[in-house]
């Protein structure tokens, strides 16, 4: 080869096996009664190949077979007399094993000591298109990440299981992809179990073919109850004819075919009921595929999809929840039966939350019977209700990958959770002032020291972060508070007006609620000397913004529902309160998304700033803390 060649080659090693054979092929070719690839010595071109065959654990697992004797010549005089160029590769190695040590010390053990890692570590995420994703999702998904982009130098594929049509829809489809990438998660291949219908069909033949799968048209009920009694179907036992000629029927969607449904032949009494002739293809010819349409009455069922179209990817490891455990073995099964090649399994246990459930049939009842706004509504527990609520995406990183790949199976608080995400915004969310609507109380300020006219002065937008700027606070003689922190006062006290100073509470009218009181200013009062630090806003200087300030609760009234609860009984009746402000003028610059807080009051996060929509007001969502709800 010339020199250009090799650099070419160079470039080309850090695939799979099958994209990488053809060059390894010609350096065996190359290095016939050679020493070095070029010259006599070593050289850049030598070092550059060495590393990129020791960076990739596909290409050095095969060169160290010996498969071509002149490689493996090659490479292991290199690794024996030039240690120097290894440097890089321990490099990146102590890299990635710091990651996964990093990554245990920070909570969770990472050491998961996953099974041939050196062949390359390609990870698969697989979410139904059937609903949004959730907070269970997540975790899936960002551990999958984890170890494919972090912990080894791997692939994540991302591949939508739409082997259901009755629940799919190309808008959860599109979601999911959306959420992935504002989750940070870039899938390096997304594909769809639809795209492999065709090659399903074929395995399924194959399996009916070798006396492996039969076709029942045993009815629901019945089937239920003798897989739960461990009694063989009526149907167990048909021919491979019959069973291919009413294949035939359910592909064609005829009356006799649609009685039926496909049925893997393994076990009548397995002890473990997974493995008890579960079903693997049924029909469904009403409800159109929004990819394939109407070209196929029956469908596939995870349980055959997933380990053939795993095998059939090249996934490596797939990872996924416990509640999959008893179908570990049903998965490994077809790989055995159809002579696939092995796909790792790790369990991994989901995260559960008190007062909340997951079950996206249940959330989608929520949805359609309009007790939450939707799919994002911030009392959701997926990505785009919590991100709604006010989650940051590094907070819920940081938080999941803490929990790590542990399977022991624990309900959390959600204290936790939003606690790790006010870590993230209280160091740079700007600080505002809000003064309820409702019964607040004027204030006239007196004395010498109160301003003539109304002004205006810079003040830090966040007390111990300069970088986040400044805003402009009105002075004037006239102010709000809110009418809880009037009704504290008594004459002669002294307190703070925070960002301004002490005042003297001279007088309080009488009544409930408090609708004015007078104070004079004693700004040489000492503020920490004061029981009451008071948030205030000028009624002159500045223009006040209009404001509603939402809260939300939990969905549930109890910690844990259990399976045989009625959702309607535990539901919360009220679940969001919202309450009118008025606003800092600098408040009406914020844009949708934009993390604040108000002070005293929380943290919220923009659902509309103030020129959207022909409502001159900002929509702001409360952000839980973790110390209330």
């Amino acid at each position: 080869m010339k020199a250009d060649e090799l650099v070419a080659v160079s470039t080309s090693l850090g695939g799979d096996f099958k994209s990488i054979e053809p060059h390894l092929l010609r350096l065996e070719k190359h290095l016939t009664l050679r020493t070095y690839l070029a010259g006599y010595t070593l050289s850049d071109i030598d070092a550059k190949i060495w590393v990129a065959i020791k960076s990739n654990r596909v290409a050095v697992s095969f060169v160290r077979k010996g498969s071509y004797a002149n490689l493996h010549r090659w490479f292991t005089y290199i690794e024996q007399t030039h240690p120097e160029i290894q440097t890089e590769v321990k490099a990146a190695d102590s890299a990635r094993k710091a990651k996964v040590q990093a990554a245990s010390r920070a909570g969770a053990s990472y050491n998961l000591a996953l099974q041939e890692v050196e062949k390359g570590v390609v990870t698969r995420f697989l979410p139904e298109p059937s609903g949004y994703l959730h907070i269970g999702h997540a975790k899936a998904a960002l551990l999958s990440d984890y170890f494919a982009h972090q912990a080894y130098d791997g692939k994540l594929r991302l591949r939508l299981d739409d082997t259901n049509p009755s629940k799919e829809k190309g808008e959860y489809q599109d979601a999911i992809i959306e959420d992935l990438a504002l989750m940070g998660i870039k899938p390096d291949v997304v594909t769809y179990t639809s795209d492999y219908f065709d090659h399903l069909y074929e395995t399924c033949l194959t399996l009916i073919k070798g006396g492996h799968a039969y076709a029942d048209d045993t009815d629901v009920e019945t089937m239920r109850e003798e897989r739960g009694k461990g009694i063989e179907s009526k149907r167990r036992n048909r021919t491979v004819e019959e069973n291919l000629a009413i294949f035939e029927e359910m592909k064609n969607g005829t009356e006799e075919g649609l009685k039926n449904c496909i049925r893997a032949k393994i076990s009548v009494d397995n002890p473990n009921k997974a493995l008890r002739d579960p079903v693997i293809y049924r029909c469904n010819p009403n409800d159109p595929h929004h990819r394939t349409g109407t070209k196929w009455k029956m469908y596939p069922t995870y349980d055959l999809a997933c380990p053939v179209v795993d095998s059939l990817e090249g996934v490596t490891h797939a990872l996924r929840s416990t509640e999959y455990t008893d179908r570990n073995p049903l998965f490994q099964w077809f790989l055995d039966t159809l002579k696939l090649r092995q796909v790792y399994m790790w369990d991994f246990a989901r995260m559960n939350f008190i007062r909340t459930f997951l079950s996206k049939r249940k959330l989608a009842k929520l949805v359609d019977t309009g007790r939450v706004w939707g799919w994002d509504d911030p009392r959701m527990p997926t990505i785009r209700g919590i991100r709604r609520r006010g989650m940051t995406i590094p907070a819920l990183r940081e938080f999941i990958l803490k929990q790590g790949p542990s399977r022991n199976v624990v309900s959390m608080d959600w204290a936790s959770f939003w606690a790790t995400n006010k870590k993230e915004i209280d160091p740079v969310a700007p600080r505002h002032t809000a003064i309820l609507k409702k019964d607040h109380a004027r204030v006239a300020i007196m004395g010498d020291e109160a301003p003539a006219e109304p002004r205006l002065e810079d003040k830090p937008l966040h007390p111990k972060n300069a970088d986040i700027g400044t805003k402009k606070v009105a002075f004037s003689k006239e102010l709000i508070i809110d009418q809880d922190d009037a009704r504290s006062f008594k004459d002669g006290e002294e307190i703070t007006l925070m960002q301004w100073g002490n005042a003297v509470v001279c007088a309080v009218a009488s009544g409930d609620p408090i609708t004015s009181l007078t104070c004079e200013l004693h700004l040489k009062g000492d503020v920490r000397s004061t029981e009451k630090k008071v948030t205030w806003l000028s009624t002159q200087g500045q223009k006040l913004i209009d404001a509603e300030l939402w809260d939300f609760d939990y969905l549930l009234t109890k910690d844990k529902l259990e399976e045989e609860d009625d959702l309607e009984q535990f539901l919360n009746p009220t679940t969001a309160t919202m309450e009118e402000a008025f606003c800092d003028e600098g408040v009406a610059k914020l844009k949708k998304d934009d993390i604040i807080q108000l002070e005293r009051k929380g943290y919220y996060r923009v659902d509309k700033g103030y020129e959207e929509g022909s409502e001159r007001k900002v929509v702001l969502f409360c952000i839980p803390t973790g110390k209330n709800k």
